[in-house]
Order: structure tokens, then sequence, then C-alpha cells
């Protein structure tokens, strides 16, 4: 009998992702479970209709710590086991733990290049380039077939080093190609880190006060380019202390910025220390304190800082007296379409009512359309099977074969 794969979820739109793959025998697993991109907050109940919940997944696989891409545990029985990369389980569960949303699941974690089974499933987790830490791609092996799940990736980050060397190894005899495609029909820019870090250092030396920057704490890669930036420039680089927990968590897993290096210091505001507070966690807040600064000091030696910002950080800003004004900078490194959203729009009016300049500086956590088309024509497929992108179906040339598929159609491989 054929394998039967399922995309529930991310044929049509960016995010999202949900797919199942389906053996002769009836194991089945899936393939990410996220959240769209476009939910609200507050809604539930946005699991495919298609997945079928009344039998036990054999396995859900992660494939990188994004909303986008796990969002939906929460909607999943407790009795369909998890799996996923070391550093991901526990940035899921750390973030599960400041939102109150901790997850009952239970967890199992691979190893990076090693190949695992799951009921009849082989699978093999290869770490790739992505804003995200800790994102693979997935090989999967069932009744003959192969099957290359991209997850989200790119070939301009710090780690753009592990897809150069995928495409000049490829697995062979692909008999489909899971790939998204974020970036085909867009113009979002794919500068390499090294030239943002430039960028930086030149817009930290211009500036006579300080430089407010906006990007996620979970993207390790900005924050590097900011520390080096930093370094360079003569700045010390202040995040706050989700961003400092982040950064100690996965200080293990490589050379990353810590919270007691040099030119680096943690803003402890009120609101941020009482949530860590009221969750159990103390001493983590008189642990970062050693190396910790109040707000208030950043109102001194301006041109000393460049300052992590969020909207939840600004009241405590306000606060201590923290106003942005015209010697000032500030820059938004993430997807602009962020800014359309009400804690952008809060953050973009503080610094307009300070005449603050803005310079946005940022690269997409995903690969570009040319990028896009190198690596599946190097992966050489028998079909491509489109996913996590909205202009598939007016930008598909130089592709290898593609297999269009709509949310919830069956495909026999």
């Amino acid at each position: 009998m054929a394998v039967q794969l399922t995309v529930h979820r991310a044929t049509q739109e960016i995010g999202g992702n949900c797919i199942e793959l389906c053996a002769s025998n009836g194991d089945r697993i899936f393939l990410d479970v996220g959240r769209p991109l476009h939910a609200g907050n507050d809604q539930q109940d946005l699991l495919p209709a298609t997945v079928d919940r009344s039998r036990c997944a054999t396995a859900v696989i992660i494939s990188h710590p994004h909303q986008d891409h796990y969002g939906l545990l929460n909607e999943l029985s407790l009795d369909w086991p998890v799996y996923c990369g070391k550093a991901t389980e526990q940035l899921i569960q750390m973030t599960g733990a400041i939102t109150g949303s901790t997850l009952g699941h239970s967890f199992h974690t691979w190893a990076s290049g090693q190949p695992f089974m799951v009921g009849s499933f082989r699978i093999t987790p290869f770490l790739t380039d992505h804003s995200a830490f800790d994102a693979h791609m997935l090989l999967i092996e069932i009744e003959g077939k192969r099957l290359l799940y991209t997850g989200d990736f790119r070939a301009h980050g710090r780690k753009a080093s592990l897809v150069e060397a995928f495409m000049d190894a490829p697995p062979p005899d692909l008999d489909v190609l899971l790939m998204e495609g974020t970036n085909l029909g867009s113009d979002k820019p794919c500068t390499p880190e090294s030239a943002l870090e430039d960028d930086f250092r030149d817009l930290f030396a211009r500036t006579a006060g300080r430089v407010f920057v906006v990007w996620s704490a979970q993207n390790i890669d900005r924050t590097v380019t900011l520390y080096r930036a930093c370094l360079k420039a003569g700045r010390t680089l202040v995040i706050d202390l989700y961003t400092a927990e982040v950064l100690n968590m996965l200080a293990k897993y490589g050379k990353i910025p810590q919270p007691d290096w040099k030119q680096i210091n943690v803003v402890i505001t009120s609101a941020f220390a009482r949530m860590y507070r009221n969750t159990g966690r103390s001493d983590f807040v008189e642990r970062m304190a050693r190396n910790g600064i109040a707000a208030r000091a950043l109102a001194g030696t301006p041109g000393k800082w460049v300052v992590m910002l969020r909207a939840s950080l600004m009241r405590d800003f306000v606060r201590a007296g923290i106003e942005p004004c015209a010697d000032d900078a500030w820059s938004w490194s993430m997807w602009r379409g962020y800014l359309t959203q009400p804690d952008g729009k809060s953050i973009s009016a503080w610094f307009t009512n300070g005449g603050t300049p803005a310079c946005h500086i940022h690269s997409s956590g995903h690969a570009s359309a040319s990028d896009l088309r190198a690596f599946a024509n190097a992966m050489r497929p028998a079909a491509l099977v489109p996913i996590h992108g909205e202009a598939w179906d007016r930008d598909a040339e130089g592709f290898p074969p593609i297999k269009r598929i709509l949310d919830g159609e069956l495909l026999l491989i």
C-alpha cells in the first residue's frame, strides 16, 4: 500500500503547518502542529477539522520552537508523544512557564544527524539555518519511500554553511520534498547577518544618544549580531530578563553571548521581576541582578547604551524617566508586518512622539526565492509539494516538478 500524505494546513498560507504521514500499518506521525499566524491571541479550537483526533498518533515531530509550528500542541491529547530537539523542548517549556500555558505532553528529544525510529518511521533530523534556534529539517523514511521536510530555513544566516553542506551532499532518491516558500513573490530583505552587523555598528557610531532595538529574544543570530556590533562601537547591550534567561539556557549549545559577559547588562524592571517572582523564579532575578541595572541608569551617559525594547518594557521605562528624543535612534529588527499590530503601533508612536529617527535594520528568517530554487534543485526530488507560502501558484518557475495539493487533500506516495 502507498504512504498517505495530508497537509491539513499550510498549502495556501504562511505558517500554521500541520502535516500528517500515515503508513499502511496504521502508524501515523504529524510534522508540526502550528498556530495560524492570523489567529487572535484568545482564539481556540484552531486545529484543522480534517485531523482525526479519535485515535492516538504515533508521534508529533516539532521542527523548531516557533508558535506557527508548535502552537497547537495544547489542542492535542496528552497521550500523543512529542519529539523535538533538546533546545527546542527547553524553549517551548520556558515560554509555557512564562505565559502560563505549560504543556503536559511527554517530550522525547533527538541528537542532530542521528536517525531514530518512531513506530515504523525512520527519522533523521538535520540542524539548519533559521532565525529560530535549534531549527531542523527532517528526512522521513517509510516503506521504501523518502521524504524531506524542510521546516523553515534560510541560507544567509550565521549557520548558512549547514545548508550549503546539505546541498553539496543531499539525501539521495527523494520521492517528495515538502518545502516552505515564505519569501516567494516578496521583496523581504535577505541580507547576511555579517552585513547587518556592519549596519548596526555604523548606526551606533553615528548616533549621539541611545539606540533602541526591537528584536526577538529567541533570534540568537540577531542577538549575536547586535552584541558584536556593540563591541565594535564601544557600546553596552542592554537586555531584559526574558532574553537573559534564553541566553543562559542555551549557553551549553555554543558560544552564545551571556548576561555576565563584558558590555552586556540586564535591565531589571518591576513588571518583569514581578512576573518571574510570581512564577517561582525569584532566584533567577537575584542572580541576574548581579550584572543588572535599573531602568533609570539608561538616562545617564546615553551614548553608552543599545537598549532592547518591547511594549511590555515601555511603561517601566517611562516611570524611570526614560523618554526617547531626537538624539536617540530606534530600529525595528523584526518582520515589518508586526508593526501594524497593537504592540508595534504603540512602540512606533512612542518614538514618533519623541522625534526619534528610525533606522530599521533586519533580514528575513527565511530563504530568498533564489535560494529556494537552488535548494530544491539540489535535492532533485521526484515531486515538490509546496507549503508555507502564498505565492506558489504565481512564482513556480525554475523548481523541480511540483505537485500542488489543497489543505486536507490526501496524496498517495
